[in-house]
């Protein structure tokens, strides 16, 4: 909590009067990560839109956010897990409805379960936001490519839609 009043350029005591403990900072962080998750998916996801296209419409709008919400990822495998775990059901859910659907298409690989799939192909976006910060080369385009790649969908179509929808 020092560091977060450190970087706020607040006091300690600041920090506390609006999150009385780390799980309530926590909590707050992860329901706005879903919050605005839930928003980029919404703003991704158009009628007659391939699953593939709506999943890389998908990363390149939650790009600019992924470096603010990578800590979740941590602190969802830490102490905060399952609280964390809860919270962020609902995106987990939308986004496995999404692999579902483009299985069903023929879209996405069925070498695991939707819901699984979508876990890790989420994760790789984070990991490359996470990575961005000392690697320049790795961008939005890399977080496309790559989550579609662990997805199932062909190089050639991963390629294409990286290129079409990251300026």
């Amino acid at each position: 909590m020092g560091d977060i009043a450190a970087a706020a350029g607040v006091v300690r005591r600041t920090v506390y009067g609006y999150f009385p403990a780390r799980d309530d900072l926590v909590r707050t962080l992860a329901a706005a990560a879903v919050d605005e998750m839930t928003a980029v998916l919404e703003k991704a996801e158009r009628p007659g839109l391939p699953a593939d296209e709506v999943w890389a419409r998908f990363v390149v709008e939650l790009w600019p956010l992924a470096h603010r919400y990578r800590v979740l990822l941590a602190l969802r495998r830490g102490a905060h897990g399952e609280e964390i775990h809860l919270v962020l059901r609902s995106v987990d859910v939308q986004l496995a409805n999404l692999v579902r659907r483009g299985q069903g298409d023929g879209v996405f690989g069925v070498h695991l379960p939707p819901a699984a799939l979508a876990r890790l192909s989420s994760a790789a976006v984070f990991a490359i936001a996470d990575d961005q910060r000392s690697d320049t080369a790795l961008d939005a385009r890399a977080a496309v490519v790559t989550s579609l790649l662990t997805l199932g969908v062909a190089s050639g179509r991963a390629q294409e839609l990286g290129r079409e929808l990251v300026s």
